[in-house]
């Protein structure tokens, strides 16, 4: 039975080694491998192993060895393409039919990976040719050495289409072949060959057994987009490959620990750079479920280094979303948010390895970003609102497909829900009034009265000037007002906005009447609201305005991240651990962001 290599290469990869023997045979953990009494002899002591990174079990006492075909073949009786069927099924995967087509198609994709092979040499050739001297001090500025360069074996795709059909050409490629390996299109008018990379680095990109498959490329100068790769076609495939996931790999072989997720190639190519070699990053997209299993095979915990800033808990907030329906037991994700505005890459050139690893220490597991999600930055005030957090958490956990881990987290959420709820039901009388107020006096942003004003000053603002919503939106809606009314009024308004963003001051305010908020929305637009605020009147510029809703939202993010300071204060004050204490860290880190947003909009 001969099957297409890319077939069992995709077979072994979706079936977890251990899970499979563990079925039949008791593993524990040993360091990177598991151990166990072998099933194809009698011993008391253990010398079984299965090697997950390596795809292999080896018995040290009876010299039994293979992979997980072999291995059901030996313990069910099987043959060889029975075993294959079997193991088929479980992955979801439908055994190719021998046939001329299918040993066709496996000799297609051995030519289209020669193909891409010559495209990475030829850009390679033109990155230490004249032409790309521009390229070269650019990555020279970026401070990568030229061992790393080559390690990575970037390139260089020179301005003007037409170089890499030439050099392709002169090696006896065809235009049907750049086509086929995504190196190239015919144009849908002239029928001309189009290709795709020019005026660009290029970064090769491999499949887990490390060979070329497609490129990223990165533009330094203006015009089109920043990024760009390889169109999806039958080398490459997006959604599933990871950048760096061999060397990564081949990195904790020898020993490395960690596997970091991080955001794009220059964070990798940085990282190695500085001697950490297992990083990985998807391919300009959100990490995907295939992605997230291809770092569990590495790892248990793979873990994913995000900006701190809003931008960083979107992305943190869409990685549970993906994360919570595939998570298994033993398989699970930190996250580590980087100070504001950094990245890997940038860190490490102004702090160095120091900088990173105090990053590190700060890392956060999965079942505090569901929970930290869930319960915002606002304690809940009222019976109904405790009442729908505890839902909210119930139905996170009820998202999670393994019932072991699902029952886990259950346990866990509603632990820390409890001991919120307890939190509250401590707090001194005079506190109770108005929620928890645990910080102190001197680190107040603002009293309740010019809270208050400053929320009427942000809803005229929206309410004149519709157009600034939906730059913001997720920011405006992120703040809960204190005046339930206000609030509520913010939610249509959000929503109408939503449903027609081309609607203008006036249209946006017959129609908030015509919902039943006519009385408030003239209570808004007030003379006292436009002498405190000019940049709220229907007349202002819409600059001005803009200007002035920034500044509002970031008073109201410090208010915010001052009360997250405050809870992770009380929890580890209730708690001491080091997972209390990480919160904390995180806390104060959004805190002193928001100042520093403050201060540079007042300086502006």
């Amino acid at each position: 039975m001969s099957l297409p290599q890319s077939f069992m290469d995709e077979l072994r990869a979706r079936i977890g080694l251990a899970a499979l023997i563990g079925r039949r045979v008791r593993l524990q953990r040993k360091g990177r491998e598991h151990q166990g009494l072998c099933p194809f002899h009698n011993e008391k002591t253990p010398s079984f192993t299965v090697n997950e990174d390596k795809g292999f079990y080896h018995c040290f006492g009876c010299g039994a060895h293979g992979d997980a075909i072999s291995f059901v073949m030996e313990t069910e009786g099987l043959s060889f393409p029975d075993a294959v069927e079997r193991l088929a099924a479980e992955a979801g995967l439908e055994v190719p039919k021998p046939s001329p087509e299918a040993a066709a198609a496996a000799a297609r994709q051995a030519s289209l990976l020669e193909v891409v092979e010559a495209a990475a040499a030829a850009f390679e050739g033109a990155l230490a040719s004249p032409e790309g001297r521009e390229a070269r001090a650019y990555l020279e500025d970026r401070g990568l050495r030229d061992e790393t360069i080559a390690a990575f074996r970037l390139g260089y795709a020179p301005e003007g289409r037409g170089f890499l059909a030439q050099r392709l050409g002169a090696e006896g490629i065809s235009s049907e072949q750049m086509i086929e390996a995504g190196l190239a299109k015919r144009d849908e008018g002239s029928g001309l060959l189009r290709e795709y990379f020019f005026g660009r680095v290029t970064f090769p990109i491999a499949d887990r057994r490390g060979r070329i498959v497609g490129f990223g490329g990165r533009r330094m100068g203006e015009g089109g987009p920043k990024y760009l790769n390889s169109p999806d076609g039958p080398l490459f495939h997006k959604g599933q490959l990871l950048y760096n996931l061999g060397r990564a790999g081949a990195a904790l072989r020898k020993g490395e620990t960690r596997l970091l997720l991080v955001e794009g190639y220059m964070d990798v190519i940085a990282l190695a750079q500085a001697g950490i070699a297992a990083a990985v990053a998807p391919l300009g997209t959100a990490v995907t479920e295939a992605q997230l299993e291809s770092a569990w095979r590495l790892v248990d915990e793979p873990t994913l280094c995000l900006d701190g800033d809003e931008a960083g808990r979107r992305a943190a907030s869409r990685l549970v979303e993906r994360a919570l329906p595939i998570l298994k037991p033993g398989k699970s994700l930190g996250c580590v948010f980087l100070p504001e505005g950094e990245d890997p890459d940038s860190l490490l050139r102004k702090q160095g390895r120091q900088g990173l690893d105090g990053a590190f220490e700060r890392e956060q597991p999965l079942a505090e970003l569901v929970w930290q999600r869930a319960f915002g930055a606002e304690r809940p005030r009222t019976p109904e609102r405790w009442a729908a957090l505890k839902s909210l958490l119930l139905g996170e956990a009820g998202r999670i497909g393994d019932a072991g881990v699902q029952e886990s987290y259950r346990a866990y959420l509603l632990d820390r829900y409890y001991a919120a709820r307890r939190q509250g039901r401590t707090a001194p009388a005079a506190s109770r009034d108005r929620g928890p107020q645990r910080r102190p006096l001197a680190r107040k942003p603002h009293p309740d009265g010019q809270r208050q004003r400053q929320e009427r000053e942000l809803m005229a603002l929206l309410l004149n000037h519709p157009a600034q919503i939906s730059a913001r939106e997720e920011e405006i809606a992120l703040h809960d007002l204190q005046s339930s009314q206000l609030d509520r009024l913010k939610s249509a308004t959000i929503d109408c906005i939503a449903a027609c963003p081309e609607l203008d001051r006036e249209a946006l305010q017959r129609q908030l009447s015509s919902l039943g908020y006519a009385a408030l929305v003239d209570q808004v637009l007030s003379s006292a609201v436009y002498a405190l605020c000019a940049a709220a009147r229907p007349e202002a510029p819409e600059d001005q305005a803009g200007r002035m809703l920034e500044t509002l939202l970031a008073i109201f993010a410090k208010g915010r991240a001052v009360h997250a300071v405050e809870e992770a204060e009380a929890r580890l004050a209730a708690d001491p651990n080091e997972q209390n204490l990480a919160c904390l860290t995180a806390a104060k880190g959004d805190l002193e962001a928001a100042e520093r947003r403050i201060e540079a909009l007042a300086a502006a």
